[in-house]
């Protein structure tokens, strides 16, 4: 079940509270300004979160987006934002020409959904036609402080644009493809842009939020298809990531690889690491060992020194949830709900959902209840105790298609299905 490693050094560890989100002090309560919310970690603090929808019941708003998309919503203020592509690989229109492929940033009001502007960015091609055609070209997850938005389209670069719609940058962070296209959500850590460009050159790029300019470049980031975060270890800021086999911390000031841990993990790292205390819990791959924990703060090979204990029970596609204590977690293709404990891996449930499905769409907390989205559009919704409870479960329609992950903003869930977004809400 999980294999518990003894750390000498645990008995004189400093308790460092570990910080995921947007360094921007004039964020607000009410924000959504990345991938899973403002810590990185899928947490909202919002209250009044509703507990069940159907297609007729607590549907605030849907709107039609210029095109599908597989990225996540992101709040700042009454703008959302996000992004989209068409002309090419388009659900249900068939494959179309390469050369009529678009990609769009738009900009929706929080409160009714109104489209308030839409911009065209350029796509460099050719682009990969993704193995899978869910994937999309419209994956990454953009990301807002109170100036700008950035967001990610893979070998066409990460663009800057003001809230406005004015574009104010474009940089380049490779050219290569991948048969699983672009998909990493972006990370902003104070004047930087953290960019994974696994797919695009291998490398977790940092540019300057203001001008795009490359401020350094990590090389061998491999197999790699999530958000990195930022970690906080007695007062001190660290970069983590998870790429095939290992974990890295890096040094947001230079690039440096400052720590590596082994993982055994031999598969491709899709969900993100989340981290509380100094310590940080990954998952990925589907057989053998699939996660496990480290401390951060170590300088070399830490495996043998900060690594905590390791687990065979995983998942291959969306992240976790972290919350007193205890990791939360449902496996992509098996329909199995999982709780354990944080301090040892221990597994304190292992629970199959009835007639459960692919999950993509990784899960988000609020009002002491998990939000588990299947891949076909239902919503399972748990109590967030290590006792498993299903509290609810949910649908907003037949043959629906979620890959997106919600959003969460006062007291509202945004749900992105394809090429449309609807707001949840009690009425």
């Amino acid at each position: 079940m999980f294999k518990a490693i003894h750390v000498a050094a645990l008995g004189i560890l400093a308790s460092s509270v570990a910080w995921l989100g947007i360094s921007d002090s004039r964020v607000l309560a009410a924000d959504w300004p990345q991938f899973r919310g403002p810590t990185g970690q899928g947490i909202s603090r919002d209250k009044g979160v509703p507990l069940t929808w159907a297609p007729d019941k607590n549907i605030l708003w849907k709107v039609e987006l210029p095109g599908p998309g597989t990225s996540s919503p992101i709040v700042l203020g009454e703008r959302i934002f996000l992004t989209c592509y068409s002309g090419f690989n388009f659900p249900t229109k068939g494959a179309g020409r390469m050369e009529d492929l678009k990609r769009f940033v738009v900009c929706l009001d929080r409160k009714t959904g109104k489209l308030n502007w839409s911009r065209e960015v350029e796509s460099k091609l050719p682009e990969n036609i993704p193995n899978r055609e869910a994937h999309g070209y419209a994956t990454s997850t953009p990301v807002a402080d109170s100036e700008r938005v950035y967001t990610f389209f893979g070998r066409s670069g990460v663009f800057a644009f003001d809230h406005a719609g004015k574009k104010l940058w474009q940089a380049d962070v490779g050219s290569k493809l991948h048969d699983w296209g672009s998909a990493a959500p972006l990370t902003l850590h104070d004047d930087l842009v953290l960019v994974n460009a696994c797919a695009e050159s291998e490398s977790l790029v940092a540019l300057n939020k203001k001008t795009g300019k490359e401020v350094w470049r990590a090389t061998g980031i491999k197999e790699s298809w999530h958000m990195p975060i930022v970690v906080d270890v007695d007062g001190k800021k660290e970069i983590v990531i998870a790429i095939m086999g290992k974990v890295l911390g890096i040094d947001p000031k230079s690039g440096e690889t400052l720590w590596s841990c082994t993982t055994g993990i031999g598969w491709y790292m899709v969900p993100g690491p989340v981290a509380q205390d100094g310590v940080v819990y990954y998952l990925g791959g589907r057989s053998g060992v699939v996660g496990g924990a480290v401390r951060a703060g170590g300088r070399g090979d830490v495996t043998k020194t900060h690594r905590l204990w390791t687990t065979t029970k995983g998942t291959n596609v969306p992240s976790l949830i972290l919350h007193e204590g205890h990791l939360y977690w449902m496996n992509d293709v098996l329909g199995v709900a999982y709780c354990a404990e944080a301090k040892s891996g221990r597994i304190v449930y292992e629970e199959r959902i009835p007639g459960a499905q692919s999950i993509y769409s990784s899960p988000i907390l609020a009002d002491g209840r998990i939000y588990y989205t299947e891949h076909g559009g239902r919503t399972i919704v748990v109590a967030a105790e290590p006792t498993f409870k299903i509290l609810a479960q949910n649908a907003l329609g037949k043959r629906m298609r979620i890959n997106a992950s919600p959003a969460i903003s006062e007291g509202r869930i945004l749900m992105r299905v394809e090429q449309h977004l609807y707001c949840i809400g009690e009425k």
